[in-house]
């Protein structure tokens, strides 16, 4: 049993894959062209956006969107505190501070009450000017962006989604990666629309952004490759990635985002009512980027870890550390009390097989091993 099955999503597009690759190859056009261009247009479309921009990887997209927003030293970007360092990365990348919010613990995403408290502390402190909200669209499920763009707009701040994870969720049929200012997505091939290798991608539906995020991925160029007119990165989607993406694109419309909601359904009526599953608010859409279950103790939690091996059963913890107690961020001061929800997920969360081509037969077996253990 895989944890997350990348094999045989390939094997079942094997030839539609190979073919896109080799027409790539058949042309000897590897960066750019119009492959990345035909893609780019279709993942806009999908998401409801005017533009979306293809780059490197999705933490280059985060780091790009901070550049062009002349994020700097000085500013506060507020971030969740359970997540994957890289969303707190970029705002120090960028030489700006982050501010790690706690999280709600019941959806895991950003708790919407203390990133207002977040906020104003920050502005009584006075050594730091609020400027931009990164929320993170966790395990699949979008925030909570009705309440947090009030937040956002009631101290003039900017907000950046974080759709890593997100990519194919919706709240009421709003897609996710077309909330905020500007929104990211990656395509490591994990995630619920992965590549081959790394990617990323950037949507908006600022005209005056979608050109500059343009000139910064490619060495801050202005009219051609050879005309700088700014510093910037090279991050760039290649097109090999990118023909990859065009099919597996149609597969995760036509079937992967519903196979993967059926598994939700299958693990939800197999396991016992005392496992706590998770929840999907009225009118939210989950990608399922991550089945997770809590437990009650990390004793608890890493015991079933151990017994699910035992079966051949992979599983995994995301995250062992909450993002303050990195130690690239030990130069920041942070109150513990302000951090009691995520200390507790890193200790009690336990994420399960999950992938569109997993088989009943084997949440089956995963749900009898997890209900023996907790009966």
């Amino acid at each position: 049993m895989q944890f997350r099955d990348l094999k045989t999503q390939y094997t079942t597009y094997k030839d539609e894959i190979d073919a896109a690759v080799q027409e790539v190859m058949n042309n000897a056009s590897y960066i750019g062209g119009s492959i990345v261009k035909e893609l780019e247009e279709e993942l806009a479309a999908y998401v409801g956006t005017k533009h979306c921009i293809s780059c490197g990887n999705g933490t280059d997209a985060l780091s790009l969107v901070l550049m062009a927003w002349d994020v700097k030293e000085g500013d506060a970007v507020f971030v969740p505190d359970f997540t994957f360092f890289s969303t707190g990365e970029v705002v120090s990348l960028n030489g700006a501070t982050p501010v790690f919010v706690d999280v709600d613990e019941t959806t895991f995403n950003i708790d919407t009450n203390k990133l207002d408290k977040a906020i104003q502390k920050t502005i009584e402190e006075g050594k730091l000017s609020p400027k931009v909200v990164i929320p993170v669209d966790l395990f699949g499920l979008p925030a909570n962006y009705q309440e947090i763009e009030k937040v956002a707009k009631k101290y003039n701040l900017l907000v950046l989604e974080d759709g890593a994870q997100g990519f194919g969720g919706n709240i009421d049929g709003k897609m996710a990666c077309s909330f905020g200012d500007a929104a990211t997505t990656s395509f490591f091939p994990a995630k619920p629309l992965g590549c081959f290798g790394d990617g990323g991608a950037i949507f908006t539906n600022d005209d005056e952004l979608a050109a500059l995020l343009n000139s910064l991925k490619i060495h801050g160029k202005g009219e051609n490759k050879y005309d700088n007119v700014r510093i910037g990165v090279n991050s760039r989607l290649d097109t090999i990635q990118a023909a990859i993406l065009k099919i597996k694109l149609r597969a995760f419309r036509e079937h992967e985002l519903d196979d993967v909601n059926r598994v939700y359904e299958l693990y939800n009526n197999k396991l016992a009512d005392n496992v706590v599953k998770p929840v999907i608010p009225n009118g939210y859409y989950s990608s399922f980027a991550q089945y997770t279950i809590k437990l009650d103790s990390k004793s608890q939690r890493d015991e079933l870890q151990s017994h699910l091996k035992e079966q051949g059963i992979p599983s995994m913890v995301y995250y062992v550390k909450p993002m303050h107690k990195q130690e690239a961020f030990s130069d920041l001061s942070f109150n513990e009390s302000d951090f009691e929800v995520t200390n507790k997920l890193c200790d009690t969360v336990l994420s399960l097989p999950m992938h569109p081509y997993l088989k009943e037969d084997e949440v089956e077996k995963v749900a009898k091993a997890v209900n023996e253990f907790l009966n």
